[in-house]
C-alpha cells in the first residue's frame, strides 16, 4: 500500500486511512495525503477550483492510479455538528468522500448510497 500522510500543526485523528484508501481505491493506487489549515485550504481552492471559501477537503487526481487529498481539520471540526458527526468521524467521512471523486464518483444519490455504506463500514456515525 501506498498512502503517505503529512500533516500540519493538528494531531492526525486515529482513522484506518490506508484500508479505506485499498478498499475503495486498491492497493495499487499511489495516494498523498495532507493535513492543512485555513490559509492553505483556501489558497488552493483559490488556484485550482477558483473558489475564495474555506473548503474542509479537496482531491486531486493526478494519474489514472495516484491522486492527492488535503483535509482542513480545522473546518472539519467546525462543521461536525452540523452532520450530528463526531470531528474524527467527519474528518473519516470526509477522507472517504474524497476517495470516491479520486474513483470518479460525482454528488448524487449514487454517491451518497456508497458514502453511507463505507460510513456504516468504518464506524464513522
Amino acid at each position: 500500500m501506498t498512502c503517505r500522510i503529512a500533516h500540519s500543526t493538528r494531531s492526525i485523528p486515529h482513522l484506518p486511512f490506508g484500508k479505506m484508501k485499498d478498499d475503495i481505491l486498491g492497493g495499487q493506487y499511489e495516494l498523498s495525503l495532507v493535513f492543512v489549515g485555513d490559509t492553505r485550504s483556501r489558497t488552493l481552492n483559490k488556484i485550482y477550483r477558483g473558489k475564495t471559501y474555506v473548503p474542509n477537503i479537496l482531491s486531486f487526481p493526478l494519474e489514472k492510479d495516484c491522486g492527492e487529498i488535503y483535509i482542513n481539520p480545522t473546518q472539519a471540526r467546525r462543521e461536525a455538528k452540523k452532520f450530528n458527526m463526531t470531528p474524527t468521524g467527519f474528518i473519516g467521512f470526509l477522507f472517504i468522500h474524497g476517495l470516491l471523486h479520486l474513483k470518479g464518483y460525482a454528488h448524487g444519490a449514487t454517491m451518497d448510497k456508497v458514502e453511507i455504506r463505507y460510513i456504516k463500514k468504518f464506524m464513522l456515525s
